[in-house]
């Protein structure tokens, strides 16, 4: 596969590599299912969180995918400041506020012995088919994100990251993640779906999203074929819109499969990545972006471009 580069067969970092992404991911899931046996989820999800940041910062210096990716692009706030206002902000009260709203509000849905899901089913299986019903909305959020021009100029936001590691994972524009958010758990509250069955579609999309953005190397086999892994999602930041335009799963890869869009070479994912297109590099100008005329917008990027072209001065 091309998660290796040709010669690493043998040896601690072979065979560490195979175990990396599915063993972070039952160490995560491991400790958030102890934190909803004694009723505290919310409190074990984020150690497992803060458990898999520090990991995977480790990692990333132990046994880079890429050595160039190692290199500061001079993003870090975006990154982050995108990450509080989409990830933190946006996801925060919608969790808290809208869900909990809605199955309230939704009741005839919403009670046990109504609607179509089958509440007495094992906890494991709901949370599997609360998976599978999500990301039937999250593949279609993301790849009408991608095929729609007004989706897109949010997008572009995420994609527009020349290199992945953990602190682009939350680099969304909050419109972005709003749409994502609100299609992927409103399917689920309106499917009739326990309030626990949404935390854990929620724990386990943090938790493959880290997994997805990370730079560090893993060999995966036939996990692509379900998960959406690392090694799949590099090619959706590709450059090429033939294979960017592919690997739309958040957290599963069947609907990609379904729907032809599923794409794992056997070479090795490409090292240059981005969008063929200006992003502003600063966060506040990120932001409002999506919002811009076209005039608007080329009066920003050549007013960049004048900024990067000008003679240093030390007054």
């Amino acid at each position: 596969m091309q998660d290796l580069k040709e010669g690493q067969h043998s040896g601690f970092d072979y065979w560490f590599s195979w175990l990396t992404w599915p063993g972070l991911m039952l160490i995560c899931i491991s400790i958030t299912a102890y934190g909803f046996s004694i009723d505290y989820p919310i409190m074990f999800f984020n150690v497992a969180y803060i458990f898999l940041i520090i990991a995977l910062l480790f990692l990333e210096r132990l046994m880079p995918h890429e050595q160039q990716w190692r290199l500061p692009d001079g993003q870090n706030f975006a990154n982050i400041a995108h990450t509080l206002t989409s990830k933190g902000t946006v996801q925060g009260l919608l969790f808290f506020s809208t869900v909990i709203g809605l199955t309230e509000v939704i009741t005839p849905v919403t009670e046990p012995g109504n609607g179509l899901w089958p509440r007495h089913w094992p906890m494991a299986v709901q949370a599997i088919i609360g998976l599978i019903v999500s990301e039937f909305a999250l593949y279609w959020a993301h790849r009408l994100s991608h095929e729609w021009p007004w989706l897109w100029r949010f997008h572009a936001v995420h994609h527009s990251v020349t290199k992945l590691w953990i602190v682009n994972t939350g680099r969304f524009h909050f419109v972005d993640s709003l749409v994502s958010i609100v299609l992927g758990t409103g399917v689920l509250v309106l499917a009739g779906a326990p309030l626990e069955v949404v935390k854990w579609q929620a724990s386990i999309t943090a938790f493959i999203g880290m997994l997805t953005h990370c730079n560090v190397q893993m060999r995966f086999a036939c996990l692509s074929w379900f998960f959406n892994t690392p090694g799949l999602h590099r090619w959706h930041h590709s450059l090429e819109l033939a294979e960017s335009d592919r690997n739309y799963g958040e957290n599963l890869i069947l609907w990609d499969h379904i729907f032809g869009t599923y794409l794992n070479p056997e070479h090795r994912p490409p090292t240059a990545i981005g969008i063929n297109a200006f992003m502003p590099a600063k966060f506040r100008h990120q932001l409002i972006w999506p919002f811009l005329s076209e005039a608007s917008k080329k009066k920003m990027e050549a007013a960049y471009l004048l900024a990067s072209t000008a003679p240093c001065t030390f007054d």
